[in-house]
């Protein structure tokens, strides 16, 4: 396990990270609300690519308020810029193309895979500690999410191959993003680590934006379209992820990306809160299901410490 993860940061420290990391599932949450409302005004190529040139400009404006002159870190800056190419801007680009090809509950369900890849490759390379409370979590998290998507929507996985190649490959680079940027975290701050990664997400994403708008033509911004993208740029795509960075610098990464799993459920109920949304029983047991999941994998052990105190030793 890396040296930031077994140095033992201060448990207020972890829990104030922790806390962080449910915050971040209520605003990736309603950022699904927000960018419905958006992408029916804005295409959705240009609306992301905006959001995340929003989140670079917010990412560097914290860091020049928080450390001063913005510099590149050294030696480190194009690993970082090239990691946010894979995790936001290689990620987004499958992501979208692929959901042209499946149903929305496909692409939900195989991008919910990826905080389980995340725990096996987590595990395979010694980056975390792989103990069975954390596997068993994240299994029975992914099964709850399966459940959720599929109360709310049409699953027809292999329809289109292609589609769930795609997708999959997406969830693949966000598991190795989420490595790599744990790697990296034991040399650099997460908000500059963000924030260059960010960067490099921004440069692959702006000429996608640029192309449908010369497609298209330009947008009609409203007043709601600009509040969407200034949420979803600075909080839900900037701060957000500084959350997460700095969560699995202090917790690992098995934890953290287990956590978002209860985004799916979260945006079922703001769905149902804000657009009206029908919420069916399946997606109730769903919820309860993933958040037993997450639960499991804060536990050190599948055997109660009532159980394992009461066990007989052996001769």
């Amino acid at each position: 396990m890396p040296a930031a993860l077994t140095a033992g940061p201060p448990t207020r420290e972890r829990r104030l990270a922790e806390l962080a990391v449910l915050l971040t599932v209520v605003l990736w949450s309603a950022n699904f609300v927000v960018v419905k409302a958006a992408v029916s005004a804005v295409g959705p190529l240009t609306f992301t690519s905006t959001r995340f040139l929003v989140a670079a400009v917010t990412l560097f404006l914290l860091v020049r308020l928080r450390m001063g002159p913005v510099r590149p870190p050294r030696h480190i800056a194009l690993r970082l810029m090239g990691l946010g190419m894979l995790g936001f801007g290689g990620y987004q680009v499958l992501w979208t193309i692929g959901l042209t090809q499946i149903t929305a509950g496909d692409s939900a369900l195989i991008i919910a895979a990826a905080p389980v890849l995340t725990a096996l490759l987590a595990g395979a390379v010694g980056m975390d500690q792989l103990t069975a409370p954390k596997l068993a979590g994240a299994l029975l998290a992914f099964a709850g999410v399966a459940v959720v998507v599929a109360a709310g929507h049409q699953l027809s996985l292999g329809a289109s191959l292609a589609g769930d190649l795609l997708t999959l490959a997406a969830a693949v680079l966000w598991a190795v993003y989420t490595l790599a940027g744990t790697r990296m975290l034991r040399s650099i701050d997460p908000l500059q680590a963000t924030a260059w990664a960010v960067l490099g997400g921004s440069l692959v994403l702006i000429p996608f934006g640029l192309g449908e708008v010369a497609v298209t033509g330009m947008p009609d911004v409203t007043p709601g379209v600009l509040v969407a993208v200034l949420y979803s740029g600075s909080l839900a795509a900037g701060i957000a992820n500084v959350f997460v960075f700095n969560a699995i610098r202090l917790v690992g990464p098995t934890r953290v990306t287990v956590s978002q799993l209860l985004v799916p459920a979260g945006a079922v109920v703001l769905g149902a809160v804000f657009l009206a949304e029908p919420v069916g029983i399946g997606q109730v047991v769903g919820g309860v299901v993933i958040i037993l999941g997450v639960a499991l994998t804060r536990r050190a052990s599948l055997v109660p410490a009532v159980r394992r105190r009461r066990a007989p030793r052996r001769a």
